[in-house]
Order: structure tokens, then C-alpha cells, then sequence
């Protein structure tokens, strides 16, 4: 009987560009994809529409941590883009809280677009955080 696999219930997410490991995040989202369909109505034909797929469109990921040292290494990272945008490659590896790679996504042509640090509101003690956004071109294996 095969060993039953682990779900990956209590996940975090390591983001690394061209090799440089900007640490852990606890949530990750927008890793996807879609085919862009455009549609072409045929003179004389009524009984449908075709559906004609044209390219793959890819969302922005966005990341969510608390504040950490890893924080310096995100800033450094948005620093290096007054010198010239340069577009790297990314992977972010989803890990179990062991550690263990349950599954990596290569990112092709990364820059980053968003940093948000968190917000100081003694009215509202809440855990301070910082957010990225990055874009991409596309997935690779």
C-alpha cells in the first residue's frame, strides 16, 4: 500500500530571485495563469461563436510576512531597480513546517512592482507586516 502523502495543511513560502533567498512568507497569492480567448463572429454561421485562443495572460503574486531581518534583503532588492530594471528569475517553494519542498514554482522575468510595510496604529495593536508584489512572464519547470 502507498504511503499516503501529506497535504501541505500548514504552509508557508520561500521566495529566492536569480539565487538570492529573500526568506520565508506566510501567504502567497495570484499564482496563475489564463488563456486569453477572443471571440469571431462568422457571417452566415448562427449557431456559434468561435472561441479562439490567442495568448496566456499571468497575474501578479503577491506575498504577506510579518516584519523580519529578511525584510533588509526585499529592500535591496526594490533599491537595485534605480540602477535599471533587470528582469531575473524567480522561484517561490511552498514548505511544510518542517522545512520540507512540497512544491517549487520558477518564475521567468521577475521584477518586483509593490512593497507595503506595515502600518503603526497604537489604537489597533496588530502584528506588523510588510507585503510584495511581483510580476512575471510566465512559469518554467
Amino acid at each position: 500500500m502507498a504511503a499516503r502523502q501529506d497535504p501541505g495543511t500548514s504552509v508557508f513560502f520561500r521566495l529566492t530571485i536569480d539565487g538570492n533567498d529573500l526568506g520565508t512568507f506566510n501567504t502567497c497569492s495570484g499564482l496563475s495563469c489564463e488563456v486569453v480567448v477572443e471571440q469571431h463572429e462568422e457571417g452566415g454561421s448562427n449557431g456559434y461563436v468561435w472561441q479562439i485562443p490567442s495568448r496566456l495572460r499571468y497575474s501578479n503574486v503577491t506575498l504577506t510576512r510579518p516584519l523580519t531581518p529578511d525584510t533588509a534583503k526585499v529592500a535591496r532588492w526594490f533599491s537595485s531597480m534605480l540602477k535599471g530594471v533587470e528582469r531575473k528569475t524567480g522561484e517561490i517553494a511552498a514548505l511544510r513546517a518542517d522545512g520540507a519542498v512540497l512544491v517549487r514554482w520558477g518564475l521567468l522575468d521577475v521584477v518586483p512592482v509593490r512593497w507595503q510595510g506595515p502600518t503603526f496604529d497604537p489604537g489597533s495593536p496588530q502584528v506588523a507586516t510588510e507585503t510584495v508584489e511581483i510580476a512575471h512572464h510566465g512559469f518554467v519547470g
